[in-house]
């Protein structure tokens, strides 16, 4: 969902800005980025809950780096923040990540209707025309 050709400081300080309650994974093949992953704690009434963001290099997708990231983010959820739920947005076109997430113990729970622009059109992640 972020714009394309951001510079490596713009994606830096975001990916540190967020203090305690962000944690950031980066994976690294041959000196090169690619993959990575976030886990943001909600804050008050939300304390509980927790959303993961990840993505990886399409080169280098099927060879366990999405699980790497996510079990990694899992951990943290469970053994210390102990989240008792944890939330992601996938698009439907995306069956690599749906797999990979339902095998880890996702559900499904909605639909975003809208939810963004893709392609320059608006889109809903779990619309089987996407």
């Amino acid at each position: 969902m972020r714009l394309p050709y951001q510079s490596v400081s713009t994606t830096r300080e975001r990916m540190w800005r967020g203090g305690t309650e962000l944690v950031g994974l980066v994976a690294v093949r041959d000196d090169e980025i690619v993959g990575m992953a976030t886990l943001r704690r909600f804050e008050r009434r939300r304390l509980h809950v927790g959303a993961i963001g990840m993505g990886v290099h399409d080169a280098h997708v099927g060879q366990g780096i999405g699980t790497a990231l996510l079990s990694a983010l899992l951990d943290v959820a469970d053994d210390w923040w102990a989240l008792q739920r944890v939330e992601l947005t996938v698009n439907v076109n995306n069956s690599r990540a749906i797999h990979l997430y339902e095998r880890m113990g996702f559900e499904r729970e909605g639909l975003l209707r809208d939810y963004g622009l893709r392609g320059g059109v608006l889109r809903t992640p779990l619309d089987a025309q996407n």
